[in-house]
């Protein structure tokens, strides 16, 4: 591949042509200026990238070795039991976010701009798990995010008017493919959050908008104080206040949800509070724990929600901590789309259902939360409005929440169905099917999936299999023949929905895809990073078979 070298030192760094049709936009991005700013960046940081990935290796290699489980740390004891210290206010625009629009993959123009224009306080320009890393994406999403930024799209509202930008760049996992520095691929979080950051985070300040970033899958403390030490280097570089940079990290995974407050104290000086979510929380139990029968998930579909005992600990946990430091705690996305006719039952149904769930995490004492669709924007609002008083609920402390390690590890009981495992299996492959077409998100029985979702799926089958568990149906055991059988079966189901051989044959790559990834006999950390790092997704890209999604999310419902 052609690529051109950035010559502010010699060779060491390496940026890829723009991809077709983006040749302004790439242009306007990787100036000069931005070039050394980004290899500053990363030159800074790298190593200290690397040193979070391989720490997490060395306790996952420590817990499977030892058999231990995790529990508060010991070391922390003086951060937790010191009832004075609180993380800074943060800013006016932050203080009331009810309802923010989530899996925003800002490389689609059309729902970005649809998202400007709507009522809500908030928007996830999301990144990492509902957006597809092809370099066109990161590119266009990028840019759009300048545009929106600096006013450049017509009949928008200003950007001090418009719905707050939490930025969301991808997660430590994931690789810049297009971007070397040092003879190394660049990390995709510093890409994306140096791009951002250099074009838009001065404005953004000046507007009293941001810079406001979600920070996904972060594991634990020592994390977060590098995320820490990247925005003070940050703020420094580019003459910002120290400070105005705000995070919220995703409590995604089981061994963060035991160092909540440690998290928040190295953030405080940045933080915007933390969030919590279902799937890819659910999906952390088996790849921290799931060869280990004791942690055995049952059917998604029919035995996990926020109400059973381990998530329900984690979400009054996150409440009760954020709150008692003064940080703002946010529920997940209510991932269900309403039915176009609002007089239908099935229209009844979907925003009965949302509402139920929704009201939990109010009850909770959330201070907001996510919708995908945007029908769902006023109804939310209102359902706050109704159940709560003020800007936000940082008066609900929950000094009756008493949470332990029992509480955050146990279990829900329950089993497999065949619904669920066919279920499993579609998700994983479409979301495959979808990465394999330039998508990070897809629709499907009446709600959108992404790669939270098509996470918890994939490792739910792989579990399955490992431990040989049984079908609730008819006693059959969840094998390598029953779901290579299954896939065949809801293949059948999909092909038929397919508007060309070509498409047809992508769903069959698919397939394969998912059918390698739960087969194999150690459990693949992440779907992202295995994809990300496959062959035929990478070529995908390099033939221009990926498709460019400024036109919108395909719609079929497969």
């Amino acid at each position: 591949m052609d690529r051109k070298e950035c010559h502010m030192r010699p060779v060491s760094m390496e940026l890829s042509p723009p991809p077709s049709g983006l040749e302004a936009e790439h242009d306007a991005l990787f100036t000069p200026n931005s070039l050394l700013f980004l290899h500053e960046l990363i030159s800074t940081f790298d190593a200290e990238v690397d040193q979070v990935l391989q720490l997490r290796v060395s306790r996952k290699a420590h817990l499977d070795l030892s058999g231990d489980l995790p529990s508060f740390l010991e070391s922390t004891t003086d951060i937790r039991r010191d009832p004075a210290w609180r993380v800074l206010p943060v800013p006016p625009r932050l203080q009331r976010r009810h309802v923010d629009i989530g899996d925003l993959a800002p490389c689609n123009s059309e729902r970005f701009i649809k998202a400007l224009l709507s009522s809500a306080q908030g928007i996830q320009v999301d990144f990492d798990d509902g957006n597809c890393p092809t370099y066109y994406n990161q590119i266009k999403g990028i840019h759009n995010v300048l545009q929106a930024v600096h006013n450049q799209f017509p009949n928008v509202p200003h950007i001090s008017q418009a719905p707050v930008l939490m930025l969301r760049p991808r997660a430590w996992n994931m690789v810049e493919h297009n971007l070397m520095v040092g003879g190394k691929e660049a990390p995709g979080p510093l890409f994306d959050f140096g791009l951002l950051m250099f074009h838009c985070g001065k404005t953004l300040l000046e507007n009293k908008s941001g810079p406001f970033f979600y920070l996904s899958k972060v594991e634990s403390f020592m994390e977060a104080r590098l995320w820490n030490k990247i925005f003070v280097w940050t703020q420094q570089k580019l003459g910002l206040p120290l400070g105005c940079i705000k995070a919220t990290v995703l409590i995604e995974n089981v061994l963060a949800a035991f160092e909540m407050e440690e998290i928040l104290y190295e953030l405080r000086d940045h933080s915007a509070g933390l969030n919590c979510g279902i799937w890819d929380y659910s999906a952390s139990f088996v790849n921290k724990f799931g060869h280990r029968q004791a942690f055995l998930l049952p059917d998604r579909s029919k035995y996990v929600n926020m109400e059973k005992r381990f998530l329900r600990s984690y979400m009054d946990l996150l409440v009760q901590t954020c709150h008692r430091r003064g940080a703002l705690a946010t529920g997940g996305m209510a991932a269900l789309l309403l039915p176009q006719d609002r007089l239908s039952d099935s229209h009844r149904v979907a925003l009965a259902t949302v509402t139920r769930l929704k009201l939990l995490e109010i009850k909770a004492g959330v201070d907001g939360f996510m919708v995908y669709d945007l029908s769902l924007i006023e109804p939310m609002q209102k359902l706050f409005e109704l159940h709560t008083e003020g800007d936000n609920q940082l008066h609900q402390l929950r000094n009756d929440v008493t949470v332990t390690p029992d509480d955050l590890l146990s279990m829900p009981s329950g089993g497999v169905t065949l619904y669920g495992l066919k279920y499993n299996i579609a998700v994983g492959v479409l979301f495959i099917n979808a990465w394999l077409s330039g998508h990070g998100h897809f629709f499907y029985v009446g709600q959108v999936e992404d790669s939270a979702t098509a996470e918890i799926s994939r490792s739910q089958v792989w579990q399955w299999i490992r431990h040989q568990t049984q079908l609730e149906d008819d006693s059959r055991v969840v094998s390598r023949r029953l779901v290579t059988e299954l896939t065949g079966e809801v293949m059948l189901e999909l092909s038929a929905l397919c508007p060309s051989v070509r498409h047809k044959q992508r769903l069959h790559t698919a397939a394969d895809m998912f059918l390698e990834l739960v087969l194999k006999r150690h459990f693949p950390e992440f779907i992202t990073t295995y994809l990300n790092q496959d062959h035929t997704f990478l070529s995908s890209q390099s033939s221009g078979r990926v498709e460019a999604v400024d036109s919108g999310v395909p719609r079929p419902r497969l």
